[in-house]
């Protein structure tokens, strides 16, 4: 996908019956289909049935089996509660008759109370940073094959790590990371548009994040990664065609699974997600 464009025409399902959506897929790079992609699918269905002046404010969604690239994807939305001020659904995503996602989700009228956020980090700008894509120029024939394939690959999404670490000699480091990113192209006027295009985007530079005080011993090809489970919190309106930081740590790693955590800011420095994810870790056995 070389615009988000072509994400948009993703998350556009068919509607094959009322509270039942069909989608399709489309590789980064992956034999599976992406976690976001499919994170972002589910909250597009499950806002396809709620009110408009309605706005998702929190997600809490499982990855249970990997999803196929080459068959349709089977979208169920549970109308659970439409209260007077918020709206839950629960959307299982299904393929070959089994569930290999579930969401739930809340929304909620626009209202006003109390506000505070902590400060965005103090990092370089976007403008004095490479891209992935930068990088492989950077690096060349330095990078090993499967991490050079994996930057070039045409994503929607343009990234710029402010931490630039060597990926042909990584080494140990602290459990931290902040990356910009902006959608490549013109995102319309729709703020759940711009939702869920975040969600696809908050599934990136999680759980590798989980990886960086292993160096070595957790490199591509050396551990098995998948992601477990996803939470997200919508704070602030959010445009996804104006740079964000994400701001991300990993406190744990333990019993072959990484805990990452990510804070998502605006240029102007507001609060505008949260995220938490849980994924799998697990060193390769060696032949």
């Amino acid at each position: 996908m070389k615009e988000v464009q072509n994400l948009l025409e993703l998350l556009e399902l068919e509607k094959i019956e009322e509270n039942l959506f069909r989608g399709e897929s489309s590789s980064v790079g992956s034999s599976r289909v992406f976690g976001g992609q499919v994170l972002a699918q589910s909250l597009y269905a499950a806002m396809r049935t709620t009110p408009e002046d309605r706005f998702v404010h929190s997600l809490h969604a499982y990855f249970i089996l990997p999803g196929s690239l080459d068959t349709p994807i089977i979208f169920q939305v549970d109308r659970i509660r439409d209260g007077g001020s918020f709206t839950t659904r629960r959307v299982q995503a299904i393929q070959n008759g089994e569930a290999i996602f579930l969401m739930s989700a809340s929304f909620q009228l626009t209202q006003e109370g109390f506000d505070h956020q902590i400060n965005m980090p103090n990092v370089s700008p976007p403008e004095v940073l490479v891209s992935w894509e930068d990088m492989v120029e950077q690096y060349g024939e330095m990078l090993p094959e499967n991490i050079r394939n994996f930057l070039n690959i045409e994503r929607p999404i343009e990234f710029r790590p402010v931490e630039l670490i060597n990926p042909a000699l990584p080494g140990k480091s602290s459990p931290y990371r902040h990356v910009w990113m902006k959608a490549k192209g013109t995102m319309p006027n729709d703020r759940r548009a711009h939702q869920c295009v975040l969600a696809y985007t908050s599934d990136y530079n999680l759980l590798t994040t989980a990886l960086l005080p292993h160096g070595n011993e957790a490199s591509f090809g050396n551990v098995q990664l998948a992601s477990l489970d996803h939470a997200m919190y919508f704070h602030r309106q959010v445009r996804m065609d104006e740079w964000l930081l994400y701001a991300i740590d990993s406190p744990s790693a333990s019993n072959a699974r990484g805990f990452t955590r990510g804070n998502i800011f605006s240029r102007e420095g507001k609060l505008v997600a949260s995220v938490v994810q849980e994924g799998l870790i697990r060193p390769r056995k060696k032949k």
